[in-house]
């Protein structure tokens, strides 16, 4: 009947949200551990714009473990994602110290289902390994009965991954031990401490990244001289700094700290050999119409951040985004998609004074972005108590299969 049913089957759905780095991270000092040469501090996105959801499922019934990526079957066998499974199933076995009356009925070999879903295009070349092993671990953990410290766990998946277990303002910690457990990410300030920062994520036209950031940062790593100066000098300079700019919400201060610290970045990858091109011509145009902007504002009204792809990632102030957006909208006009250039947190329209479109707006360059997704600081991974929400119906099997 329904009860023996239950007991077959258990099931758990988590959500879990894209980070940005604005001290980036860029460099292992262990590949197997995933642990960084220096550390890093992000803003965790909204999940209403962006979010992995995970739903992961365990039955004595299942005869393999299978995993589905946005309705299509994958590989379970990837090192990585095994490696947080292994990790969430130790915790489970250390935290029932093997006694007899388990805290979680689940035996461990049971197979696992595992269904995960982005409600954003992953080709965009947004953080998508982030809020997928992090949401992965969420669900994982609930599923085991496993509390406490994970972002160490989905750090073992993807390094920025351990950023996206908390909300707001996240440090990660390089740390120092050898074997990674004090690598771990840290609240610096909840979403809710600087209400008016909002995001804006330009994406531009752009194909697949020309080198992914696991090979990219390994030749970094082994042949830019700036990358190591980069990691043991300036970096821990600029993490107090940041940290001090978030806590008083400086905006003037955090806003030319993220675009120097990105200008930085790309700048390592220009000295790592053979060099590493992750900004394209339309990347340029929009860091010299940011400079043009605030140029003519006399003070930083908008910030950027690229990470190891094109699209531009800019910080400003809910006062600033109306007008902003139609200063991108007349230099970057819509190709084809006019009404759907801005999606997200709605935007009010906005007339720029014609001083303002001399200086700012020079030539147009049609359709250099694709469009423009509009967002805020957000929490950090969530549990969906709604059964209707899974992604695995009761026979364990995809819901909505592609």
């Amino acid at each position: 009947g329904a009860m023996a049913e239950e007991r077959t089957l258990s099931m758990v759905t988590c959500t879990a949200p894209v980070n940005i780095a604005v001290i980036k991270y860029w460099g292992k000092r262990d590949n197997d551990l995933i642990l960084p040469i220096n550390s890093s501090l992000s803003v965790t996105l909204h999940q209403d714009q962006l979010k992995t959801t995970t739903t992961a499922a365990v039955s004595r019934d299942f005869t393999e473990d299978r995993l589905w990526l946005n309705g299509e079957e994958a590989d379970m066998g990837h090192p990585r994602l095994q490696a947080c499974l292994r990790e969430v199933r130790r915790l489970a076995r250390k935290r029932r110290g093997g006694s007899a009356e388990d805290a979680s009925p689940l035996s461990q070999s049971y197979k696992i289902h595992i269904a995960t879903q982005n409600n954003f295009p992953t080709a965009a070349g947004l953080a998508s390994s982030a809020a997928g092993y992090a949401c992965l671990v969420s669900a994982l953990a609930r599923l085991y009965g496993v509390e406490g410290e994970l972002s160490e766990v989905a750090r073992r998946g993807s390094g920025s991954a351990c950023r996206s277990m908390l909300g707001g303002f996240v440090q990660w910690q390089r740390g120092e031990r050898p074997d990674g457990r004090d690598s771990l990410a840290h609240q610096v300030a909840p979403e809710t401490h600087w209400p008016e920062l909002r995001v804006l994520i330009l994406v531009v036209s752009g194909e697949k990244k020309p080198v992914g950031s696991t090979a990219g940062m390994q030749t970094s790593v082994d042949t830019s001289p700036l990358l190591k100066h980069r990691a043991e000098v300036v970096v821990p300079e600029r993490l107090a700094l940041m940290m001090r700019h978030i806590r008083e919400r400086d905006f003037e201060g955090f806003g030319q700290l993220t675009m120097k610290d990105s200008n930085q970045f790309h700048a390592t990858c220009l000295d790592t050999f053979p060099p590493i091109f992750y900004l394209n011509d339309f990347s340029r145009q929009i860091i010299a119409l940011a400079h043009r902007f605030n140029a003519h504002h006399g003070h930083t009204k908008v910030a950027y951040t690229f990470d190891a792809g094109p699209n531009a990632v800019i910080f400003t102030l809910a006062d600033t985004v109306a007008e902003f957006v139609e200063v991108v909208r007349r230099s970057f006009p819509p190709a084809t998609n006019g009404d759907q250039f801005v999606r997200g947190l709605p935007i009010d329209s906005a007339s720029l004074p014609e001083e303002l479109v001399t200086t700012v707006v020079t030539e147009p360059v049609p359709g250099a972005v694709q469009y423009i997704l509009h967002t805020k600081p957000g929490p950090g991974p969530q549990l969906l108590d709604d059964p209707s929400q899974h992604l695995l119906g009761a026979d364990g099997l995809p819901r909505h299969c592609a």
